[in-house]
């Protein structure tokens, strides 16, 4: 059964399509923490970033402060009816500036954020993608396209805004309390103690909202996932969806997924919602009472200047309250609301850009492929006594350098591509056996085909002569070494593969054929795409070898980028060469063509073939049939045609692969 079988048969655990579950954050602290030290690697900038947050919050409260002499100043004028607004006008210009250089430092700092922003994401997509280069073949199986492009698009999206708008946001508005809740106590500890008792109905409201609002969010971040996994799905899979006439289940279950996302979305902002509305009106009943209470004071005192404590309680620190500090009071009030409401706003934000963070991390903290290996590949010479000896030119041969740690010795051994199975047994989930006690060996130059029908195995075998999987039991070797020994990058330099399903990538039609050796000439691509037959057709497009191509390469036909994908290998050169359904996209015309140069192309070479088409396999040194994880029949072509066992039938077509 191969990886593709093993997908099909059943998801991996962990839910549906093998996809980790975030049900709810595992550690939002840890995780705050963490996407934090993405934002603090310009320290320098931070620091300004804050001295600017710190003015412009001041700005605003000493603003507001200085309405206190403007309006005391405004009462003596009408107490001894003479009219000098000299004062007026100073504190209005003092004003003015004060609010101008509060603007001019929000400007700044929210320009700089947007820089540190998409800094930060730059760097989270950076580690993101560089760690998907380092996962195994297995990691890619058990989640879909959809899921892992999630956390590129809409996971890194709501970190954007939650660092760019929520996180200054609320250090501003933090600021901004601390600053408004000095003032408060300095001018009346009596009415601040009113707005405490508010702040703990506020906060109490916050905190449930916000619990069932982290939930939605965290919801909405998985339904979304599931949305654009399933678009990926469906788009890839369009042609096949039309051939069976599935588009009516297909909208049945995108409008499952959609559904769900417009609930848990619906929901999420709801609450989201609800909450300015509900602080917007308790702060109207904040700022009735604490008017009320302070015009009583007032009123009570005299306006005269108190003593004691009384006197520093219902006066501050200048004893008194005035017509002109109720104002500023009055004032603070209303502002103290706006910065907390705009906190539990954020935090909304705040909540899902964590949610979108742990998924991230999580592709980030998953387990790295691993590799053990120490015997490396490197240029070789031999000398005329037959030694090999490492070089640091490119020679055209290669060697395996092998150090022995028992005594610090070196060996080196010439790159041939003999590979060995020796009674292999290896499952992909540990419980259901793929391969059973595989044996076989294929000799420098050798052709060996596999046969069989599907899950019997045939893929699984190449994916382990790559690493793309280890064995369980038994032991693999490569030209005497066994492969676990050999470092994974060397031992799939040494290789090369044409799947059956191919990939191109954007680009021009040269530079996917030198995809397969990255250093190729411009000659050495064109006599690989004659040795695959693919010159003629290339020569015949819009620009020839310098013919852009999209979209995985969909403006050529399936031929044709098969063809493509042989050329790559071609290019590659490399002593092994395994051919997954190679020619299945190419007519039996056109691989009659391509034949000699397919001949060309293996020759010297140890070269697997899977193949369900056998006129493809009848010149194979040897040719195993496959069944059930184990190889029934072994031979070439005419010594299992003499048998008439499997084969014979296969080959005749009194059976038929499935």
């Amino acid at each position: 059964m191969s990886e593709k079988q093993a997908k099909k048969n059943g998801p991996p655990p962990g839910g549906p399509g093998g996809k980790m579950r975030f049900e709810k954050p595992q550690n939002p602290a840890k995780t705050l923490l963490r996407l934090l030290s993405y934002v603090v690697k310009n320290k320098a900038v931070l620091v300004l970033v804050a001295v600017l947050v710190i003015i412009s919050s001041g700005a605003g409260v000493a603003g507001t402060y200085l309405l206190t002499p403007i309006i005391n100043e405004i009462g003596l004028v009408v107490e001894n009816g003479t009219f000098d607004i000299t004062n007026i006008v100073k504190y209005l210009i003092i004003i003015g500036i004060i609010y101008v250089c509060g603007a001019a430092a929000q400007y700044a700092y929210q320009r700089l954020m947007l820089n540190i922003s998409q800094g930060t994401l730059n760097l989270l997509r950076k580690d993101l993608f560089d760690h998907l280069q380092s996962l195994p073949i297995k990691f890619f199986d058990a989640h879909t396209h959809g899921e892992l492009m999630s956390r590129f698009t809409n996971d890194t999206d709501t970190i954007r805004e939650a660092i760019s708008q929520g996180l200054v946001q609320t250090i501003s508005s933090l600021v901004t309390v601390i600053g408004i809740f000095s003032m408060m106590l300095y001018i009346s500890p009596a009415l601040t103690g009113l707005i405490i008792v508010m702040l703990i109905v506020m906060l109490n409201i916050i905190k449930f909202i916000g619990g069932k609002s982290a939930n939605f969010f965290r919801k909405q971040q998985q339904n979304i996932g599931a949305v654009n996994g399933y678009i990926e799905e469906f788009i890839e899979g369009q042609r096949v969806v039309k051939v069976f006439c599935r588009e009516e289940k297909s909208k049945e279950a995108f409008s499952v997924h959609n559904e769900n996302f417009r609930k848990s979305a619906t929901n999420a902002h709801t609450c989201a919602s609800i909450i300015m509305p509900i602080m917007g009106n308790l702060s109207y009943f904040n700022f009735a009472a604490t008017a009320t209470l302070g015009a009583f004071i007032i009123i009570k005192t005299g306006m005269s200047e108190l003593s004691g404590i009384s006197g520093f309680l219902l006066g501050g620190i200048e004893g008194a309250l005035t017509l002109g500090s109720l104002a500023a009071f009055l004032q603070y009030t209303r502002q103290f609301s706006n910065p907390i409401s705009q906190v539990s706003q954020q935090l909304n934000n705040i909540l899902a850009a964590l949610a979108g963070a742990e998924r991230i991390f999580a592709i980030i903290d998953a387990t790295p492929e691993e590799d053990d290996g120490y015997v490396t590949l490197v240029n070789a010479k031999v000398d005329e006594n037959g030694n090999i000896h490492e070089s640091e030119e490119r020679t055209g041969t290669w060697a395996w350098r092998h150090p022995h740690s028992a005594d610090g010795s070196v060996t080196y051994t010439l790159l041939k591509g003999d590979v060995r199975f020796h009674d292999v047994t290896f499952s992909y989930d540990g419980k259901k056996t793929v391969l059973k006690n595989v044996s076989l060996y294929a000799k420098p130059g050798q052709k060996i085909a596999f046969v069989g029908s599907t899950g019997a195995g045939k893929t699984t075998i190449t994916n382990l002569i790559n690493r793309f999987y280890d064995i369980d039991e038994g032991k693999i070797t490569y030209d005497g070494i066994n492969i676990k020994k050999i470092k994974k990058d060397d031992l799939r330099r040494s290789l090369a593969m044409v799947l059956q399903d191919t990939h191109l990538f954007t680009g021009t039609v040269e530079e996917n054929i030198r995809y397969g050796k990255l250093d190729a000439t411009h000659e050495e691509i064109v006599e690989a795409a004659k040795l695959s037959n693919a010159h003629s057709f290339i020569k015949r497009l819009p620009d020839g070898y310098n013919t852009m191509l999209t979209g995985d390469g969909g403006n050529l036909s399936q031929g044709q980028r098969q063809l493509l994908a042989i050329a790559r290998a071609a290019v590659a050169n490399p002593p092994v060469l395994i051919l997954d359904e190679a020619t299945s996209s190419i007519d039996t015309r056109t691989e009659k063509l391509i034949e000699k140069g397919m001949d060309k192309l293996m020759e010297n070479k140890t070269v697997f073939v899977i193949a369900h088409r056998l006129s493809t396999v009848r010149n194979s040194n040897a040719i195993m049939v496959l069944e059930d994880g184990q190889i029934i029949e072994k031979g070439d072509h005419d010594t299992l045609i003499e048998e008439k066992g499997k084969y014979y039938k296969l080959y005749t077509g009194q059976f038929e692969l499935s």
